[in-house]
């Protein structure tokens, strides 16, 4: 089994809105959701994204404040991810996004491995998050400037576990 499908990529980022949903400054980025999660979900590498239950998105989910909402995805890649974000009609919207968004001082996106199959949690990823802002990049939390490999993620846990350094919901199951 190749590591490609032993291992999905997870990303989560956070975005402060400039304004609430509903002001009509809004409304472009709002009407851009939809296609936007839909060339997602049919883009060749596209694993899983999250959506608040009973509804086609997380929009309205909160986990990291009332002003900030979550984009959080699992990739077959860090390839297919990067093909999406950067080389496909997401670009626009990202382009866009200043309109929308505050700029973050912090790390505000994170990515790390998983396990192909888990769907991890949003508490894993604020902890991943928090991991990348209080350590910088490393093999359990990076981003795409400073990227790792699956292999390296399990060697980076497996170093974690023999020193007893892991909490809950970052073990072998999440990687």
């Amino acid at each position: 089994m190749s590591t490609r499908t032993r291992y999905h990529l997870a990303q989560f980022n956070l975005g402060t809105l400039r304004f609430p949903l509903g002001d009509p400054r809004m409304a472009d980025f709002l009407s851009l959701v939809e296609p936007v999660n839909a060339l997602a979900d049919g883009t060749p590498g596209f694993v899983w994204r999250l959506v608040e239950e009973g509804e086609a998105d997380a929009t309205g989910m909160r986990p990291a404040g009332e002003d900030v909402i979550v984009n959080f995805s699992v990739w077959e890649s860090a390839e297919a991810l990067w093909d999406f974000v950067y080389r496909s009609g997401h670009l626009e919207t990202m382009r866009r996004r200043r309109e929308w968004f505050q700029r973050h001082v912090d790390a505000h996106l994170v990515l790390w491995w998983v396990p192909a199959g888990h769907i991890p949690s949003v508490g894993e990823a604020l902890e991943r998050l928090a991991l990348l802002r209080a350590d910088g990049p490393s093999p359990r939390a990076f981003t795409f400037t400073s990227s790792y490999t699956a292999e390296e993620a399990a060697g980076a846990d497996a170093g974690a576990v023999s020193a007893g350094t892991l909490s809950a919901g970052t073990g072998p199951a999440a990687l």
